[in-house]
C-alpha cells in the first residue's frame, strides 16, 4: 500500500458532508451559517504560502528546496502532533478516467472539518480498484518555527507525500495533491496545464474541447463557465495535456472565487456558489449571515466549492481532443483583447506567463506586473523544462489554434483616466468568434502575431488594436517606448532559462 499514514487518537474515515458540516459548527472557529445555509469559514491565512512551500530534494534546479534530513526531523514532529489528535481522512481520484486516474487521500485534524469537506467535492469518488499514490497530511495546528511566516509546506516527489504546516487555508490542500500530480504528468509524457476546459458540442459537426490557461484571478474559471454556442464548462483548474492533444481532467467540482461573483456576468458560479451544500471561505458575511461578494475589506481572495453535479456541464470523462488554447494574461497597456499567435510565438508567450497578479497569490503579488511561465505556480523544477515540452506537444498538434487573450485594459490601468476595459462580454464574444470563425484578422506589425479587424459582438475597436488607440489619442511615443522595453525585457526574461529552446526565446 506504500506510504503508511502516522497513527492518531482516532481517525474518522471518509465522512459524509453532513458529518463534516456538524463538526465544522461544532469545533471551528470563525464559521458562519449564511443566508443560502451553507458555510463560510473565514481562515487566517489568506492565500497560498509560496515563500514556506518547499521540494524534498538535494537537486539545486528544484525550487524551494529542503534536504531530506530536516524533512524528516519536521515529518517526525508532525507524526507526534497527529498521535494525539482526532483525524479525518478523505480518498478519492485526482481525475475519473480509469486509463489516467491517481488515488489521493487528504490526513487532516477534525477541528478543521471545512478543509476536508471541500477536498471531497472536488476528488472522483473512489472504487473498488482505489489505491492511494498522493497523500497531504495537515495540520492546521501545528506551526513550523522559523520558516517564512512560521508555517511550511513540503512536498516529497520520492513518496508522493504532501505536509502542510500551520496553514489553515483550503488552497493549500487542493494544490497539495495538484502539485504531485504536476510531477506525475510531467513523467508519463505529457504537461499538467494550469487551465479550464470547455467543450462546444457542435462545431462542423464535432465537439471541440479549448484549453484556458491564465493565473488566478486572470478570468480562467469566469471564461471556463461562461457560456457561448452551447458550450458547456468540464474543469475549471488543472487539465494534462499529453501528445496528440489528448486531455485528461483532475476534479470533479469547482474552486472558484467568489469576489464581485454577479448573477448576470456568471449565472452558472453563482448559481453553485449560493446552493446550501457549497462551501464558502473568506468570503464576506455579514452577522445576520448576508452575504456581500463585492465587500473586500478582509480580502478579494474569497473562494467557494461546489460538485459539479450541482450546475450544467460536460462530463469530464473521454474529452475531445484539444482544438484550442488560449492564453489570458491580465495586461493593461498595449496587449489587444485578442491576438492569433503561430506556433513558436505560442511557446513562447506560454513561457512568458504575463499578467496582473491578484490576492491568491498573497500580498506581495497583487497588482504587480508577473511572469509566470506557463502561468503554472506550482512547477517542480527549471521552468525550460516545462517550456520545452509544450513546444514538443505543439508539434503533435498541428490543427490547434492557439491565441492570446487580454482580460484586463488597453491604454492604461483600470478605472484610469485612458484605460479601455475589456469586459467579461467582449471576452465571451471573443471566444464565440474564435470558434465560429467569425473573426477578420491582420498582422501586428510590431509583435508580428494577428489582431483582430472586427469581432461580432465588440464594440470597441480599440480593445482588438492598441496600436491604433494610442495613436489616436496622441500617446504614440509613448506606444513606442511600451514596444521597445517590452520587447527587451521578454528577451532577457527568456534568456534567463538555461536549456530553452532557442525557437521560443527568437519568437519575440
Amino acid at each position: 500500500m506504500g506510504f503508511e499514514l502516522p497513527q492518531a487518537r482516532s481517525i474518522a474515515v471518509n465522512p459524509t458532508q453532513a458529518e463534516m458540516r456538524e463538526w465544522a459548527l461544532e469545533y471551528t472557529p470563525r464559521v458562519m451559517v449564511t443566508e443560502f445555509d451553507n458555510v463560510n469559514y473565514q481562515a487566517l491565512v489568506k492565500a497560498r504560502l509560496a515563500r514556506s512551500t518547499f521540494f524534498v530534494s538535494e537537486d539545486e534546479t528544484f525550487k524551494n528546496r529542503i534536504g531530506r534530513a530536516e524533512h524528516d526531523e519536521w515529518a517526525t514532529r508532525q507524526d507526534a502532533y497527529i498521535a494525539d489528535r482526532d483525524m479525518i481522512l478523505i480518498e478519492g481520484y485526482v481525475g475519473p478516467d480509469p486509463e489516467f486516474r491517481t488515488g489521493c487521500r487528504l490526513y487532516i485534524d477534525r477541528t478543521q472539518a471545512n478543509i476536508p469537506a471541500m477536498q471531497q467535492q472536488l476528488y472522483f469518488p473512489k472504487d473498488d480498484a482505489w489505491e492511494p499514490e498522493f497523500t497531504v497530511i495537515y495540520t492546521p495546528g501545528l506551526m513550523a518555527p522559523g520558516k517564512p511566516e512560521d508555517r511550511m509546506i513540503t512536498v516529497d516527489h520520492e513518496n508522493y507525500v504532501t505536509r502542510v504546516f500551520g496553514s489553515d487555508y483550503f488552497g493549500e490542500s487542493k494544490m497539495g495533491g495538484l502539485r504531485m500530480w504536476n510531477h506525475l504528468v510531467y513523467h508519463a509524457g505529457g504537461l499538467a496545464l494550469h487551465s479550464g476546459l470547455k467543450t462546444f458540442p457542435d462545431i462542423d459537426g464535432e465537439e471541440k474541447a479549448a484549453l484556458i490557461l491564465g493565473l488566478s484571478g486572470t478570468g480562467k474559471t469566469t471564461t471556463t463557465f461562461r457560456q457561448q454556442l452551447d458550450s458547456l464548462p468540464v474543469q475549471d483548474d488543472f487539465v494534462a495535456l499529453m501528445p496528440g492533444g489528448v486531455v485528461y481532467t483532475t476534479e470533479n467540482g469547482c474552486f472558484a472565487k467568489t469576489y464581485g461573483l454577479d448573477p448576470v456576468d456568471e449565472p452558472t458560479i453563482h448559481g453553485g456558489t449560493t446552493r446550501p451544500d457549497a462551501w464558502l471561505e473568506n468570503t464576506h458575511v455579514d452577522e445576520d449571515g448576508k452575504v456581500d461578494f463585492f465587500d473586500d475589506s478582509y480580502t478579494r481572495n474569497g473562494r467557494s466549492t461546489f460538485p459539479l453535479e450541482n450546475i450544467r456541464h460536460r462530463d469530464p470523462r473521454n474529452v475531445p481532443r484539444a482544438s484550442y488554447l488560449l492564453l489570458l494574461n491580465r495586461n493593461e497597456n498595449l496587449i489587444p483583447a485578442v491576438a492569433r499567435l503561430r506556433r513558436d510565438q505560442a511557446a513562447a508567450y506560454f513561457m512568458l506567463g504575463e499578467t496582473k497578479g491578484t490576492s491568491a497569490g498573497g500580498v506581495a503579488e497583487a497588482g504587480k506586473s508577473l511572469r509566470v511561465p506557463g502561468t503554472n505556480p506550482f512547477f517542480f523544477t527549471n521552468d525550460a523544462l516545462q517550456g520545452n515540452r509544450f513546444l514538443e506537444l505543439l508539434e503533435t498538434m498541428p490543427d490547434l489554434e492557439v491565441y492570446l487573450m487580454n482580460t484586463g485594459s488597453v491604454g492604461g490601468p483600470d478605472g484610469g483616466d485612458h484605460a479601455k476595459k475589456v469586459r467579461i462580454s467582449d471576452s465571451s464574444a471573443i471566444v464565440a468568434g474564435i470558434v465560429g470563425k467569425t473573426i477578420e484578422w491582420t498582422t501586428d506589425p510590431d509583435f508580428g502575431y494577428d489582431v483582430a479587424v472586427s469581432v461580432p459582438g465588440v464594440e470597441d475597436p480599440d480593445l482588438l488594436q492598441p496600436r491604433r488607440y494610442y495613436q489616436d489619442h496622441g500617446r504614440s511615443l509613448e506606444y513606442r517606448h511600451i514596444v521597445e522595453r517590452l520587447t527587451a525585457e521578454r528577451r532577457q526574461y527568456l534568456g534567463s532559462f538555461p536549456g530553452l529552446s532557442s525557437s521560443i526565446v527568437d519568437a519575440v
